[in-house]
């Protein structure tokens, strides 16, 4: 039987979470960082486009999850312009980490809220019916998202090396 949508998103979680833990190990300018980057940031930007699209468009249409949508939503637009100020970043430098683990903090705290608050909470709005074809949405977008998904090196404005 296939995965519902909760299971599908949460295996991509967890597939963050494993590129995240190896992404902290790396060091310097080292091509398995700069390939693990890539990989995360690319994966993440697909992810949530496709969430947003196959789960977020619905739940933003029912009074009851609204603002937990909308904060959701938000988070995946800050954490996007962490990533683009990382990617202008020198790998090699301190700023960096300092950056990245700023990222990890965040987009742990956010997939945790997701997993822990938010999904339970759109599961009782949703039938079994519903939950399958978000999740045959979200692979059908993630595979288009992700082809279409880049590397976008933009420093935040109040950003400091």
């Amino acid at each position: 039987m296939s995965q519902d949508i909760f299971a599908r998103l949460k295996q991509d979680h967890e597939d963050h979470r494993a590129l995240l833990s190896k992404l902290a190990e790396t060091s310097g300018d080292s091509e398995e960082r700069r390939e693990l980057f890539e990989q995360f940031t690319l994966d993440v930007k697909s992810h949530a486009s496709a969430e947003e699209q196959a789960l977020y468009s619905t739940m933003l249409r029912k009074p009851e999850t609204t603002d937990e949508t909308r904060h959701s939503v938000a988070e995946h637009h800050e954490l996007e312009e962490l990533l683009n100020d990382i990617a202008a970043t020198d790998m090699s430098s301190s700023a960096w980490m300092t950056k990245f683990k700023q990222l990890d903090h965040d987009y742990r705290h956010h997939i945790n809220e997701e997993e822990e608050d938010h999904f339970p909470d759109f599961a009782k709005l949703l039938t079994k019916e519903d939950e399958d074809h978000m999740r045959q949405v979200f692979d059908k977008r993630k595979e288009v998202e992700k082809a279409d998904a880049e590397i976008t090196p933009e420093k935040k404005e109040d950003a400091k090396e």
